[in-house]
């Protein structure tokens, strides 16, 4: 019988958390932030926060994982907390709405940097955003050797360039030019939550490296570490560009501004500054877009193990030992949301709903510490205290959104829910 190949050490793993995370959103989503809370010392904070929530999310995430090291990651974890329909729902949203929405809207961001270079119209944007997702999905499909050894290529050039931008920066930024802003008293916490949730979809993606435990060389000790070593990485990455964005343009600038990293480096180096920037996006864009297309496919294959999906999604390939059928199913429905441009709606009305999840996995640590027989490899500080901050976060964040949005809040909760009727067949057929 074949079975999934242990090829992911440290290095790799710990490249799939930095290269997930720093996609496309800290060289655009830093207006939105300051938008909200138009203060320096500010935005410097709400990303500090968000950072601070992730790693106490991503701690939650490394206990579990070394408590159940298997195929799956989120979807096992709620299925051994709770119940194997909440591991379903889970799993249901990723496919058709969570993962292939993300892994449909960092393909078409990356198609569109290209387009800053070969000008394209709407139809070869989209051919572009598909030819990623085919070529990466191959690259995978290969073997995770493959796929992990670009992903570690991709994220150790990418830290490099947003080093070098940083340090760049700081060189050649002139804080004396930019306008003196008065400090903004005016900063309620209601506009501070909504900056510290904004932070934290740029910070989205840190729990994939939960769904190869089982392809992790001795997951229990590198899944922590590299989730830990990942997130601070990220973190620091993110609150020095920002620095660096809040050097060189005012705040009115920076909240104006549509592409905010090249608009800095337009000033820095002038007009091929944006240029270089661009290339950087596409570039950061396409190594998130290899560790999203990695990930996903363990979650359908592991559905399928346990009876809850497709029988044929769980069949490795005899060679090459992976789950090539789950990647190929990924890859064709990513393409049609692509497509047909549905991913947009889905994506934005589902998104919020994985902090239902990630909630529901902070209060399972705190129960499974009370659970006879629970013996993690590893064990995060703090508990129950930082899960329970965790758990605040998380609700205020739907909260938000509901309030925010309400209808579309409701689709999104429907669409998640519409899984438990699926469950139900396939439970009823196993």
């Amino acid at each position: 019988m074949s079975t999934l190949r242990r090829a992911i050490r440290l290095p790799a793993a710990t490249a799939l958390v930095v290269g997930t995370i720093i996609g496309s959103s800290i060289f655009v989503q830093s207006s939105e932030i300051t938008a909200l809370v138009p203060s320096p010392g500010a935005v410097v904070l709400a990303w500090a926060a968000a950072g601070l929530l992730t790693l106490i999310g991503a701690l939650v995430c490394a206990e579990l994982a070394s408590a159940f090291p298997q195929t799956g990651g989120v979807y096992v974890f709620l299925k051994e907390i709770y119940t194997p329909a909440l591991g379903f729902l889970w799993g249901w949203a990723m496919l058709w709405t969570m993962h292939s929405g993300i892994l449909a809207a960092v393909a078409t961001v990356f198609a569109r940097y290209a387009g800053y270079f070969v000008p394209m119209g709407d139809a070869a944007t989209r051919g572009v955003a598909v030819g990623a997702i085919v070529a990466l999905s191959a690259i995978n499909y290969l073997g995770v050797r493959f796929g992990g050894g670009l992903q570690s290529a991709f994220t150790l050039v990418k830290v490099i360039a947003v080093a070098a931008i940083i340090a760049l920066g700081w060189v050649l930024s002139d804080p004396a030019a930019v306008a003196p802003v008065a400090p903004d008293v005016s900063i309620g916490a209601g506009n501070f939550l909504l900056a510290v949730g904004a932070g934290l979809f740029a910070f989205g993606g840190w729990h994939m490296v939960t769904y190869t435990a089982e392809e992790t060389v001795d997951p229990a000790r590198t899944i922590p570490r590299s989730l830990l070593i990942g997130v601070v990485v990220v973190t620091v990455c993110y609150i020095g560009l920002n620095a660096v964005y809040l050097s060189v343009l005012s705040i009115d600038q920076v909240i104006a501004s549509t592409r905010v990293a090249a608009d800095t480096f337009d000033i820095l180096l002038g007009a091929g500054g944006g240029s270089a920037i661009s290339g950087l996006v596409m570039f950061s864009a396409f190594g998130a877009l290899n560790g999203i297309v990695l990930a996903g496919p363990r979650v359908y294959y592991q559905m399928a193990q346990d009876g809850l999906w497709f029988k044929w999604a769980g069949q490795l390939h005899p060679t090459y030992q992976t789950p090539g059928r789950a990647i190929l199913l990924q890859a064709v429905w990513s393409s049609v949301l692509v497509m047909t441009g549905t991913y947009r709606a889905l994506f934005t009305r589902v998104i919020y709903t994985e902090w239902i999840f990630f909630a529901l996995l902070a209060i399972g640590v705190i129960l499974l510490r009370r659970r006879p027989g629970y013996r993690p490899g590893w064990r995060m500080p703090l508990v129950p205290w930082a899960p329970i901050l965790f758990v605040l976060a998380a609700a205020a964040i739907v909260v938000n959104q509901v309030r925010a949005d309400p209808a579309d809040s409701a689709i999104g909760l429907l669409i998640v829910a519409s899984g438990l009727p699926a469950y139900y067949f396939w439970t009823r057929r196993r």
